[in-house]
């Protein structure tokens, strides 16, 4: 490979990451938690951090799901307490649709792990500035929670 062709590959590669940066500019937070062995125990309980600074912007919240097909519903309920800057708690039941009623898995991928992302909240404005804590529980009725690989948070600028 001559010099030239490297300088324009390194280039190619510089401008790819650069698009792939300002994509995703409306991100405040996209985190994921593997679960161990792809299974979540109902006393596991995964934590998200935010800290919000401007109360005009309005914001979407999202949940992601990566399941296996070891899963073995077609649904996922679960429990996300919400604790503000100002100590107050907000505690919600939220159920997730995975598979239709022909038990197809709804989620994409190419293989047999599924990942789906859930609007929870369209147009938030976030009433305090400081840290806003996450904490997400399954609430499935079993204490071994199989084929949930991955749990996350994302919340964006609209």
């Amino acid at each position: 490979m001559t010099l030239k062709t490297e300088t324009k590959n390194l280039f190619l590669l510089f401008l790819l990451v650069m698009v792939m940066i300002s994509c995703d500019q409306n991100r405040v937070i996209d985190e994921n938690i593997a679960l161990e062995k792809a299974t979540w125990n109902v006393n596991n309980k995964l934590q998200f951090d935010v800290a919000i600074s401007d109360l005009l912007l309005r914001y979407n919240v999202y949940l992601n799901v990566r399941n296996g097909p070891e899963y073995p519903f077609s649904n996922l309920f679960l429990f996300m307490n919400t604790i503000f800057p100002n100590g107050h708690i907000s505690c919600d039941t939220i159920e997730l649709t995975l598979a239709d009623y022909d038990g197809r898995w709804l989620g994409s991928g190419m293989g047999s792990v599924k990942f789906s992302r859930f609007l929870l909240q369209k147009d938030v404005r976030f009433k305090q500035t400081g840290k806003y804590r996450f904490i997400l529980e399954q609430a499935m009725r079993v204490n071994e929670l199989n084929g949930i690989h991955d749990i996350g948070l994302r919340i964006e600028k609209q």
